[in-house]
């Protein structure tokens, strides 16, 4: 089984990620508040610390307003297509394709997920950087890539543990596992393992219409 840093997963997060971290924030300089408070008419009898401490609060009251009551179950797309780790390369992609997402997770029989297979996976097994790279190889292609995609397995190339969250997950313990790796997508499971639904990160940014912005 391979690590790979640009595969939707990471073996420093294996199982699930229930912790609520906090979600960051840009932390205000002396100028940021002076030049803030420069823009308030009237005089402000208060201090840069307590002015920067004010705004924390009020960050983190935001915050939990707009995305407390989010969980990976309300989030998460359901009834998603599952890779066996036995299933050929040149299926899984026929199956990923089809699917529409960029990767889909890999499963035992039982339901537990043991795996995840992207696009980026199928790139490094066909010693391709870039997919136009890929079509480049394809033109001159000698039987080589197609006895990769055939004779290959789901579960040599698939990136394993998986990095996934449970349904009841608040939107920070999504958001901190997302930061873990660049994958799109991420398996959400039950408390033993097995598959529930996946979280795509455009599904966190319209929940939170971030993808309305230019």
């Amino acid at each position: 089984m391979q690590h790979d840093k640009e595969s939707l997963m990471t073996g420093n997060m294996a199982g699930a990620a229930t912790s609520e971290p906090d979600i960051g924030e840009i932390p205000l300089s002396d100028a940021d508040v002076f030049e803030a408070m420069s823009q308030i008419s009237g005089y402000l009898d208060i201090s840069t610390e307590d002015f920067k401490m004010l705004c924390h609060e009020a960050h983190h009251q935001a915050v939990d307003r707009l995305v407390g009551r989010l969980r990976a179950e309300s989030l998460m797309q359901r009834n998603v297509p599952a890779l066996a780790p036995d299933m050929p390369m040149f299926e899984a992609a026929q199956t990923i394709v089809a699917s529409g997402y960029k990767g889909l997770p890999v499963v035992e029989r039982d339901g537990r997920v043991i795996g995840m297979l992207t696009e980026n996976d199928f790139l490094r097994r066909l010693n391709a950087k870039t997919f136009l790279e890929l079509m480049l190889r394809l033109i001159g292609d000698d039987g080589e890539l197609s006895h990769r995609c055939h004779e290959t397995r789901v579960a040599e190339v698939m990136v394993a543990p998986p990095v996934t969250v449970d349904a009841h997950a608040g939107f920070r313990a999504i958001l901190t596992a997302f930061h873990q790796h660049p994958g799109r997508s991420m398996p959400v499971v039950d408390a033993d393992g097995r598959l529930l639904g996946m979280v795509q990160r455009k599904d966190c940014l319209a929940a939170l219409h971030l993808d309305t912005l230019p």
